[in-house]
């Protein structure tokens, strides 16, 4: 069909070319800047995921391929038997009756893999939840029951007050007492670290969401939550003595697998209306209601430089439906911080071995 005359196309005057790139470049910069300003260009003072793993690197050292925290672990395999009792809360299908595979990391703070596990008292456990519809619900927990500061900006200012004297490989107690003495907040963590020991197993621990989250029903509606790991039918061990070596717990846990699966209960505790859940430094009530939602099964271990978790990002924030951040400030940073330090391991290619003799060359700081 004649569309009528055919518009000849015309070459643009100065004027048109000169607006026209003028319009283009203004796109760009506006583009530059959005992206300076995210990454933190814009305002050298302004806290950055990057400027948070660079002040971790510095403290432990750089040990290509590891994590730059937690960065001594090893894999576990398992699935997580759901009892349905958390389903009238959350929408997320892990929690109808049923089992879903895991794969976690149990780990320690800090990030020198060649740590010895007595250098801290705290444990790590990690969970990755692969529901059968492809959702993942991933977890970070500790063995502590609170955590010691607020803000992201808090925690970054704690790694430079911890940062090792040159001369002593420590950080400065005067400097650490000050800091702690800035922070308050930090009083509920400082009491229960003054009497915590290393333990001699991961499987006797229990382990500690800390953050704030929200379970989703399936009308919409929201609940605030916490969660923790309870040990069942574990053996008690004893707290870390001189006889053991750096890689004690690795060994207990192989041993106590070859005895039979391993076993923690999942239990939810229920937020009330007041309850803080935008400050991790804060405890809710012990009379607050719980919910046992089910046992997270563990069957096998595999080495953390070529088993399955080695490249799994446990980032607090990939939920299914069903599961949402609440508005603790700590979260999104540990998802930015996870990503730098992930994206800097995986350049650098898979870890080496991580397991260190009784005696260890490498400099023993566990942050």
């Amino acid at each position: 069909m004649h569309q009528g005359p055919e518009r000849e196309a015309r070459p643009l005057n100065a004027r048109q070319t000169c607006l026209r790139l003028a319009a283009i470049g203004a796109i760009v910069v506006c583009s530059g800047a959005a992206f300076a300003y995210v990454g933190g260009w814009l305002d050298p003072d302004r806290l950055t995921p990057d400027r948070v793993v660079d002040a971790l690197e510095t403290n432990s050292g750089v040990h290509a391929g590891f994590r730059r925290n937690h960065a001594k672990g090893v894999c576990v395999i398992g699935h997580f038997e759901s009892n349905g009792a958390a389903h009238a809360l959350s929408a997320a299908a892990l929690f109808e009756r049923g089992n879903t595979p895991v794969i976690g990391r149990l780990a320690l703070p800090g990030g020198n893999p060649y740590a010895p596990d007595s250098s801290v008292p705290i444990r790590s456990f990690a969970l990755q939840f692969t529901s059968p519809n492809g959702e993942q619900w991933r977890t970070g927990m500790n063995s502590m029951p609170v955590f010691p500061l607020a803000t992201p900006q808090a925690f970054y200012d704690q790694q430079l007050a911890a940062r090792p004297d040159p001369n002593t490989h420590k950080p400065d107690p005067k400097r650490m007492g000050a800091f702690f003495a800035a922070h308050p907040e930090a009083g509920a963590f400082l009491a229960w670290v003054k009497t915590a020991k290393p333990s001699a197993s991961y499987a006797t621990e229990s382990y500690y969401g800390l953050n704030a989250f929200y379970f989703v029903d399936a009308q919409g509606k929201r609940q605030a939550v916490r969660w923790h790991l309870e040990p069942l039918g574990a053996e008690a061990a004893p707290a870390a003595q001189p006889q053991h070596d750096a890689n004690y717990l690795q060994g207990d846990l192989q041993q106590r697998l070859a005895q039979g699966p391993l076993r923690w209960r999942l239990v939810v505790t229920l937020a009330a209306s007041g309850d803080p859940t935008n400050d991790a430094t804060k405890q809710w009530p012990a009379d607050r209601p719980t919910v046992d939602a089910g046992t997270v099964v563990i069957t096998r271990s595999a080495p953390q430089d070529d088993g399955p978790c080695r490249d799994v990002n446990y980032d607090p924030t990939i939920l299914p439906r069903g599961i949402a951040i609440s508005d603790d400030p700590l979260l999104p940073a540990r998802s930015a911080a996870y990503a730098s330090s992930y994206e800097r391991r995986t350049s650098e290619g898979p870890p080496q071995s991580a397991l260190a003799p009784s005696h260890s060359s490498q400099p023993e700081r566990a942050q």
